[in-house]
This record gives C-alpha cells, sequence and structure tokens, in this order.
C-alpha cells in the first residue's frame, strides 16, 4: 500500500479502508484528510459497497491531527474547527450514508478519538486505547468530541478522559459502552469485515434509511425522536406490500436457523 488512505473492496460488498501512515502514527495531515473525503464520497456513490470497515495499519488507529504539520503552519489550525469534508474527516465519515465499522487496532488519539466516534459501530483490540488531549495540547475539540463523548458514557465519565488527558484501555472501553467488544489483534479486521458482511446482506436501502433514523433521533429530544419515528416508518411502511413482508420474513428464519447452527 502506497497510498496514504488504502481500499481493499470485497465481493461480499464490503470496503475495507486502512489509514496508511504508519510511521507517523497515521496522523491527519493535509493530504491523508484529502484522500479519506474522497474515498468515503466514492464509497458512498459506489452502488456494490453495502459496508465498510475503517482500521489504521501498523501500531495506531490514528494519533489525531498532524501536529508537526500544524506547527508549521499556522493557517492549517482552522482544520480542527473545518465543517468540510475536505479538512474534517469526521464530516467525511458522516456524510456517508453506509454503516462504518471503526476497527479500532492501537491509539485514537484526541482528533483520532473523534475519527473513531464518527464510526457507527466500533470494535477494539485488545492493543486499543483511546485518550482526549485536547486540554494538555491547547487545542479545543471541534469535530463532536465534547459533545459526542458525554452522551456515550455519560457526563462524568467523558469529563475524567477529557480534563485529565488520561488513556482509557479497551477492555475498560467496553465496560463503559464506548466500544461493542473487544478482540484479540489478529482476529480485529476478521471480526469486523464479517460483522460488515452481516450487515451487507440486508436490503442497502433499508439500512440507510434505518441509519438515518437513529442518527437523527438521537440528536433531538426522546419525546421529537418518537414522533419522528412515527412520521417516517409511517411513510416508510406504507410502500410495502404484505407478500414482500412474508417473503422476506422466511428469508428472516432461514437465516436464524443457518445461524443457530454455528
Amino acid at each position: 500500500m502506497n497510498m496514504l488512505v488504502a481500499v481493499d473492496k470485497r465481493a461480499n460488498g464490503v470496503a475495507l479502508v486502512t489509514l496508511n501512515r504508519p510511521e507517523a502514527m497515521n496522523a491527519l495531515s493535509k493530504a491523508m484528510r484529502q484522500e479519506i473525503a474522497a474515498t468515503f464520497a466514492a464509497l458512498n456513490n459506489d452502488p456494490d459497497v453495502r459496508a465498510i470497515v475503517l482500521t489504521g495499519a501498523g501500531k495506531a488507529f490514528t494519533a489525531g491531527l498532524d501536529l508537526k504539520e500544524l506547527g508549521a503552519d499556522a493557517s492549517a489550525m482552522g482544520a480542527a474547527n473545518a465543517s468540510d469534508a475536505e479538512r474534517n474527516p469526521v464530516v467525511a465519515i458522516e456524510k456517508c450514508a453506509k454503516p462504518v465499522i471503526g476497527a479500532i487496532n492501537g491509539a485514537a488519539i484526541t482528533g483520532g478519538f473523534e475519527v473513531a466516534l464518527a464510526c457507527d459501530i466500533l470494535i477494539a483490540s485488545t492493543n486499543a486505547k483511546f485518550a482526549d488531549t485536547h486540554a494538555r495540547v491547547g487545542i479545543m475539540p471541534g469535530w463532536g468530541l465534547s459533545q459526542k463523548l458525554s452522551r456515550m458514557l455519560g457526563i462524568s465519565r467523558a469529563k475524567e478522559l477529557s480534563l485529565s488527558g488520561n488513556f482509557l484501555d479497551a477492555e475498560t472501553a467496553e465496560a463503559w459502552g464506548l466500544v461493542n467488544r473487544v478482540v484479540a489483534p489478529e482476529l480485529l479486521v476478521e471480526v469486523a469485515l464479517k460483522l460488515a458482511g452481516d450487515i451487507a446482506t440486508a436490503a442497502p436501502e433499508k439500512v440507510q434509511f434505518y441509519k438515518r433514523l437513529i442518527d437523527d433521533g438521537f440528536a433531538i429530544p426522546f419525546g421529537d425522536a418518537l414522533q419522528l419515528e412515527r412520521a417516517r416508518s409511517s411513510a416508510e411502511n406504507a410502500k410495502v406490500t404484505p407478500d414482500v413482508v412474508a417473503k422476506n420474513r422466511e428469508g428472516v428464519m432461514a437465516r436464524g436457523r443457518e445461524q443457530k447452527k454455528e
């Protein structure tokens, strides 16, 4: 892999995206951020891709913004609060309608933590660790970390991490509900690809509709979210005929029997 972001498209509708600056802990340089934006835009428009796995090469997921680059170019500081996909990889990932599974292989630090939280599902290696060092570096988060973390972990745990800058190990991250599961390093990508493959077997338009419904509802008060669900699902369900439901039900039952054998 010679590019900063490598893409491996599989035959089952899954794409594996690898951040590829291992010598720099996959730090998010300007060039890499532009490649991330282009990559996710292309995958979003690719009808053959139904689910995406994002991971890092080497020992880190990503160490966040390239601080050496920022230190050498004062104008690059704007990236910390950028709202465009070319400079903000969180926007690039969140604009993708397809499910993104973060396979966190190592350190996800500060901006890298924010990139991890842009994923829909997180699976961590035992080598994974998370840290929010914004306060210590002296740059406040602008890609969503200050608000997302408290909603995921609770406000006290979020403050503990963000105000101390301490690292959170994979096992504690799982116990706190930050990641779905923790696996051995050699199994990480395999497990993530398997889950992505499971998602890819469902109707892509329904998966993407459901992802958007969950995300949009999560961003508003609970009562409003319930109303949102009723409105959107009523319109969507009106398009479905009973014979389609019956056929799909047969497929669900058959899949259940197969999973029981595994």
